[in-house]
Order: C-alpha cells, then structure tokens, then sequence
C-alpha cells in the first residue's frame, strides 16, 4: 500500500497550497485595484472583486504568519496615478466592508452590539444611505473658501484635482455659514448622473468616438483630464456629500445632524437617505431600495449603513482598513434569460475584431438590453456559445451586459422553435475594409491590419502624429474627426497630401491654424526610422523595439525585404514581435502606405544625421524635468536626447513636479498649464543658456 502522508506532511503541503493561493489572490486584487482607482477600466464586477477579497480574508485568518506586509485587505484603493500632484489626506479615507445577504447584515447589527455591551432588546439606530457607484472624493475647505479637492488614491494620499474640481457647480467656493470653521474636510461621491451620461454619450455617437461604457468610469476619467479638458463632461458631474471628516461642532450628536450639516453648507446630500432602527428596518429599507433603483437619478450599487450616534462610532472604532461602525450591503448583480439571436463581429479602433451577441431584446438592471460583448473568439469556445442558445445575461458592474453562461439544458427548445444552432467564426477578411485579418501567435484577439481600415483610420492618425511617432503639432483629436468626416483623409498618407486651402475650408479653421498644421507636416516630413515604425502603429513595435529594428536595418527599405527569422534574431525581440512586423510589412495595402509616405516627400534620415558634437553624456540637469511644447527649431526627439544625455528627464505632461517647460512658437495649452502652476518657462535661447551654466 502506498505511504499515507503524516500529518506534519499534510499540515505542510496545506500550508504550501495556502501560500500559493494567497500570492495568487494579492496579485489578482492588486491589479484589479489599478484598474478601477487608476485606469477607471474594471474587468471585473464589483461581486466578483468581493468574491476575491472575501477569500484572501479567508485564507489570511487561517495563516495570519502567511499575511503580506502589503496585503490588499490592509490597504484602500491603489497608488495615485502619474502625472498629477499628490497630497496626504487630512485623515484617512477608509473603505467599507460588505454584507452580501440578509445573514450578513444581521452577523453585523449582531456584532456592533456585542461591542456595545448592549442588552439582546436593545436595537441599534443606523442612518441608511444609497451607495453612491461614483468616485471618492475628499474637499478641503479654510475658513469656509474651498481650497483642495483630492481623489480617494490609497487612502493616505490622494491626487489633487482640485482645477477639475472647481466646474463642479455642486461643490460650493464658500460654505453657506457665517461662521465657518478654521478648517473642513468633507468626504463624499462625484457621480455622472444618467441624464448628463445619456446626453454625452449621444454627443459622442454624433461626433463618431467610443462611447462612455458607465457613468462611474465617466465620473472618476473625467477628474482626470489634464490636457484637452472636456469642460462639458466637468459641468455634467454632481457631488453628493456623506460624511465630515473634520470641522463639525461640538453640538453634533450624529450622523444625522452631519447630513443636516452638509445640507446647511450647501451640498447636496442623498434624499434617498433614512433612518432605521436594528436589522430587520435595515433589511427591510435596503429592499425597498432595491426596487426604487432603476427609476433613480444616478447609479447605486447598495446600502451604507452607519451606526447613528457619533460616540458609538468613536467607541466601535476601526480596523486596518474599515471602520466597525458601518457596512456596505451590496445588491446582487442582476440577470436575466434570452435568446442569442445572431453573433456579429465589430471591428474596434485598434483593428481588433470583437464577436457582439445580438440577442432578443430583455429587461436588466431597469434597462432593455439586445447587445452583449462576447469578448473573443477563445471565449465563445470556452463557453461553447451558439447562434440560438438561451444564454444568461447580466451587466457587468450593472452596466456593461456580458454573457455569464449557456442554458446548456435548453439546446433542445432551441431546436424546436427553429433556431439554428450555429458556432460563430472569426471572419478572414475585415467586415469593413475586407483586408485579410491576422492573429498573433499567443493573442486571443484577431486583427484588421490594414492601416487605413475605415474602422480605425482616427485612431491611427491619432497615434501617428502623437509626440512619439511623427509629432504633428496641432493635429488633435477633434481636427482628426473633421479631417476623416469631410472625406479630406480617407487613408492615413493623406494627411502629407493636404493643402492649406482644403484646411481652411474646415468650420472653426482659420488661414493662420491652417497654415500652422501644413509647417508642422512639412516639419513632420523629416524624420528618422524609428520615429516611422513608431507612426505605423505596428503591434508590440513600441520605442525600444523600433530602436533595435532601426540600428538593425538602418532603412525601411531593408526592412521590408528582411524575413520573420531575420527580425527574431535581434537581440530582445522575439518571435511573437517578429511575427507582427513581418505580418504588418507583408499587407499589400500597408506597403502601399509605406510607398505612398515617400512620393509625397517623407525623408527618413540617417541616424548620424542627427547628431550633434555637442550631445555628450553628463550630468548637467540631473533631477530636473522637462516638457516640451510648440513649434522648435529642430525636431523635439534633438532636445530629448540633449536632455537626457544632461541627465534630466522628459515628460508629456505639466506638473507641480515639472522643473522647466521648454516652449517653442505656438505652445498651445500647456504654456497655459505651465503658467497656473508657477512653473519657469524657457525659450531656445534660455535652454541653452541654462544647460551651458550647469556644466561649467
């Protein structure tokens, strides 16, 4: 017979398997924690994160020796993200734990009293309140003038957005009170609501942009603008306040009289809040919510419930990262049964090409739903997903319909009723452009690689005159849209075809903007290898690949005739990498680009030929920050690299951080930026002036 393990054994390999899960569980929730407080981009649904969390709470009790210093259970929220001014929290901005039932709601009344030394007849007051699916948000006011406005981050430190903050018209400039106190910190959510959502997202289907999948990422995105600030999408947002950190007086018993407080000061404060008394009204309002959810004006995911009185909070206390006094009772993602009527593949504006269920219209989360992503072809396999099924639906987030399952058990009604069963297939050519399509080795997603695919010729042009690829100076994103509507570019080597008399023509387009994108593209017309197989936007080809490949090849030329092999063999790029060039540069049409960019007078200079004898290493600017703007003498990739060979560092973007702004001749938006921060702007001539200085 084989040996039974020993104990010891068995305790060690449970221990080894609790480790692993762990470290797969912190992982998971560290970068759905980026997602959602950074990128404002969740993958996953608000139940399934909880589902995660509850786990590694879960296995972290059972081996509290195996718990992380940095666990997500010990931390709120994420990192701030870069490109924006950070400041501590006056105090820290805990998050909430949750109940998923009725039981849980109960286990907590049960407990706040059992800390309370409470008698078993003694019920407990809560202050209910919807919870608010928007973005935290922590206000600063002295004496009663509003004067920071900081994003949730981590807790501890949040981002400033306070520039952002200000075209909110529900946060008030001055607290309505005359006798402020000598400092206020009001906690609370930043929410779209639906109204406002609707509206912009119509605005965005008529101007031809991706759409705004929910309002809460619309919310939380657009705090964070920094360039190209849509002001709109600023005056939509309403904060709704919730609690006060620091500031109230002495009077204030509870949390009640904080709301009543908030209300006074002139915020809005949810109407749909409540007072109820134990568990059984807690449970009971939490229901009655629920049903009222879908005709509310704005987003909500749940109850906030908060012991009232303010002592017993004090008395209750907190943990590491959730006060004792209050819970979240969250609602259950909502489903529902359907037919998948037919399966159609939309090509994206990255060229991927995306399977959308077309299904029997039905009613989710208070809304009629008759679209669903399928993601990708691996998913309809994985999930076995046929043309006629009775599938399963719910809104991701309650937003975004998804497909959760296949009735599996149903395929025979299907048959009955006359449905086809079928299995989708991803189309060889383009649906759009008819292009052969491609999938990467290693890729679960098939793409259109054709460069002037209608589907997504704006986003090409986008990234071909981004600061990295050519550097089209004021070809933004709006004169993009007006430079494809018209018919003006219908293929992304138009754009060096273009005359200042067909510009001009363009409505809010004068003789003097026009003829500033006709220099910009004849400066653009000069350029080096690299800067080019930047501006095609060939997959995995970012910076430091395009680099290797130009120091390889030294022209496109030779490039075109290398072969996949040929490109694997340079050093750190491998076959996936080769693949897509090879791939890319082998498409018919995306060689006729190539040929086309030279008849119309596109250079791509040696590398030698910009050089200069004064690029030589040092440590001249060490620790200072450069952006970069405007109109300069030669192409901005020369002063980058005098930089960085100076030691400094570049940036897209102004900040509190920024040490300099080197501007050039029509600066744009971020002189302006430069100027509100107080940041020292230098010309050509006050560069060279200050690094000459830091080398003697």
């Amino acid at each position: 017979m084989p040996r039974r393990p020993s104990q010891s054994e068995a305790t060690d390999a449970d221990r080894e398997r609790a480790q692993r899960r762990i470290e797969d569980l912190t992982n998971a929730l560290r970068r759905h924690d980026a997602l959602y407080y950074q990128h404002d981009a969740p993958e996953i649904t608000d139940f399934e994160y909880d589902l995660l969390r509850r786990e590694l709470i879960e296995l972290e009790s059972a081996h509290p020796e195996l718990t992380l210093p940095d666990s997500p259970t010990q931390r709120v929220g994420s990192e701030p993200a870069e490109g924006f001014a950070t400041a501590p929290h006056r105090f820290p901005m805990l998050s909430l734990d949750n109940a998923m039932n009725a039981d849980e709601m109960r286990a907590f009344d049960t407990r706040v009293r059992k800390l309370l030394a409470l008698h078993a007849e003694v019920e407990v007051e809560y202050v209910a309140e919807p919870k608010l699916d928007g973005s935290g948000i922590e206000l600063i006011y002295e004496a009663g003038r509003f004067v920071q406005g900081l994003t949730r981050g981590d807790g501890q430190t949040g981002e400033d957005v306070t520039v952002n903050l200000k075209r909110v018209a529900s946060i008030p400039d001055r607290l309505t009170t005359k006798k402020p106190p000598k400092i206020a910190s009001i906690r609370g959510e930043i929410v779209l609501p639906l109204v406002g959502f609707e509206r912009l997202n119509q605005k965005r289907i008529e101007s031809g942009l991706r759409l705004f999948e929910n309002p809460r990422n619309a919310a939380a995105g657009s705090l964070r603008q920094i360039h190209d600030v849509d002001l709109e999408r600023l005056a939509c947002l309403e904060f709704r306040a919730y609690a006060l950190a620091e500031g109230r007086s002495k009077a204030i018993a509870t949390q009640s009289e904080v709301l009543g407080q908030l209300r006074e000061w002139g915020f809005v404060v949810s109407p749909e809040t409540g007072r109820v008394r134990g568990a059984d009204e807690a449970i009971a309002f939490h229901e009655r919510l629920l049903g009222e959810r879908s005709g509310l004006p704005v987003e909500i995911d749940g109850t906030v419930f908060k012991v009232d009185r303010l002592a017993m909070q004090t008395q209750l206390g907190t943990v590491a990262r959730a006060p004792r006094w209050a819970i979240a009772f969250k609602f259950p993602p909502e489903q529902a049964e359907t037919v998948l009527q037919d399966i159609e593949f939309q090509v994206g504006r990255t060229g991927a090409l995306t399977p959308v269920a077309r299904l029997r219209p039905v009613r989710v989360g208070g809304v009629t739903v008759s679209n669903a992503s399928l993601h990708n072809q691996d998913e309809l396999e994985r999930k076995d997903i046929r043309i006629g099924d009775r599938i399963v639906i719910q809104r991701a987030g309650d937003v975004i319909p998804q497909v959760v399952r296949v009735r599996l058990d149903r395929r025979r009604e299907a048959l009955a009723e006359g449905l086809r069963l079928e299995r989708a297939r991803v189309p060889d050519l383009c649906p759009v452009c008819e292009a052969k399509t491609v999938r990467l080795e290693g890729e679960s997603v098939t793409r259109c690689a054709n460069l002037d695919c209608p589907a997504q010729l704006k986003n090409n042009l986008r990234h071909l005159a981004s600061r990295g690829a050519l550097d089209i100076d004021g070809l933004g994103e709006k004169l993009v849209d007006q430079l494809v509507e018209v018919g003006l570019v219908r293929r992304i080597s138009d754009l060096f075809a273009l005359r200042v008399e067909e510009v001009v023509s363009l409505p809010r387009m004068g003789e003097k903007s026009a003829a500033n994108l006709i220099a910009a593209l004849e400066r653009a017309r000069s350029t080096t290898l690299t800067r080019f197989l930047i501006a095609l936007g060939i997959r995995h080809v970012g910076e430091t690949v395009a680099e290797r490949l130009a120091a390889q090849f030294k022209s496109i030329e030779r490039l075109l005739d290398a072969g996949s092999e040929e490109v694997a063999a340079i050093d750190g790029i491998g076959g996936t990498i080769a693949k897509s060039v090879s791939s890319f540069l082998a498409d018919p049409h995306n060689r006729g680009e190539i040929s086309r960019f030279a008849e119309l007078g596109l250079r791509i200079e040696a590398p030698a030929a910009r050089g200069s004898a004064s690029d030589v290493a040092s440590d001249a600017l060490a620790g200072l920050s450069f952006v970069l703007t405007g109109s300069l003498s030669e192409p901005r990739e020369v002063f980058e690299r005098r930089i960085k060979q100076a030691g400094g560092k570049t940036s897209g973007s102004v900040s509190r951080k920024t040490s300099y702004v080197l501007a050039g001749s029509d600066p744009g938006s971020k002189l302006e930026k430069a100027t509100e921060l107080g940041v020292e702007v230098l010309d050509e001539a006050g560069f060279e002036a200050l690094l000459a200085s830091r080398k003697t």
